[in-house]
């Protein structure tokens, strides 16, 4: 056993070098916020989609569109309002006068990276319509069904100090994105070396240095990690406190947790951990790479009550004494 954790092992980390590249050519415009990248990475490799929250100007549509200049990869912004139409997010179809039919026009959602800039101030339709992009990557228009580019992320962008005018994604929705990012503030060293550059006569522009092939077969190496059971039963622990601390002897937990994490929480919660530790160029997972991702993959998906909201505890608070209440395998 010991053997083919080492041949696996070597093989990631060969696999894995041009993490090394994309970070470095992500670096030369992106100052600091590598949590923030990190995590994109994470959802790359994983075929999920993210979920960033912050404040204006911290970069985040920046670093997105870096990511795909890097990775060789078709970008698209989409400025998500209260006017938006299904329509101007999938497509049409459109009526040809020459030909006397109806063909289809492809909205912007047909691309590699989607950036949904400020999704929740979109109405419920055009929620809905993305929605399928996300869960089936696939649009229908008219009666013929489209499949979305290989890859395909979208990457979505909310702002947490302003709600007027907004409308709250669904539950449904929300647990479509794999992981729910929380970006900060950079430090005064970040933001200085941010100012000196912004200001300069030639803002910094990212090279392609990894092809969307090297994206397609590292997703294939992931799932050929190495985990041991001792890590799933690690994760399966955690998701189901989550849902019966009773169980776990998390009594006080019961009372401000309406609703746990879903059978979605487990499945990403191995493939994030997975991700993380290839970025480390590690060919197995480590319980430090599950608590790393968890707070990420069940934010969003702990639904807490309204005693929680009285008591002003967060899901991050909830997760955390979840998270200390089990011992690291």
């Amino acid at each position: 056993m010991q053997e083919n954790i080492r041949e696996i092992n070597e093989k990631m980390q060969k696999e894995s070098a041009f993490i090394d590249r994309l970070s470095a050519e992500v670096a030369q415009v992106i100052v600091g916020q590598r949590y923030m990248v990190e995590r994109i990475l994470i959802g790359l490799l994983c075929n999920g989609h993210v979920l960033l929250e912050g404040v204006p100007g911290l970069a985040k549509t920046l670093t997105i569109k870096t990511l795909a200049d890097s990775v060789d990869a078709d970008f698209r912004r989409i400025q998500f309002t209260p006017d938006l139409l299904p329509a101007d997010l999938v497509g049409t179809m459109v009526y040809n006068q020459a030909s006397g039919q109806f063909t289809p026009k492809k909205g912007p959602v047909f691309t590699n990276f989607v950036l949904a800039d400020e999704i929740n101030r979109a109405p419920a339709k055009v929620q809905s319509a993305l929605l399928e992009c996300m869960q089936e990557r696939q649009v229908t228009l008219g009666d013929t069904t489209h499949p979305l580019p290989d890859p395909f992320i979208v990457l979505a962008t909310q702002n947490p100090i302003e709600q007027e005018g907004t409308y709250p994604l669904p539950e449904a929705q929300v647990d479509r994105f794999m992981l729910m990012v929380k970006v900060g503030y950079p430090t005064k060293d970040d933001e200085r070396e941010i100012m000196r550059r912004m200001v300069s006569p030639s803002v910094p522009q990212a090279n392609t240095v990894v092809t969307t092939e090297e994206i397609r077969n590292a997703r294939k190496q992931i799932h050929s990690m190495y985990v041991d059971n001792l890590i799933n039963e690690y994760i399966l622990d955690i998701v189901f406190a989550s849902r019966d601390p009773k169980a776990f002897n998390l009594e006080k937990l019961s009372d401000l947790i309406e609703y746990g994490a879903s059978p979605r929480a487990s499945i990403y919660l191995n493939m994030a951990a997975r991700a993380h530790a290839f970025l480390r160029h590690r060919g197995y997972v480590t319980p430090e790479d599950v608590k790393a991702v968890a707070m990420d993959v069940l934010r969003h998906r702990i639904i807490l009550t309204y005693e929680a909201e009285a008591e002003e505890m967060t899901s991050e608070d909830v997760i955390q004494k979840i998270l200390d209440h089990f011992a690291t395998p």
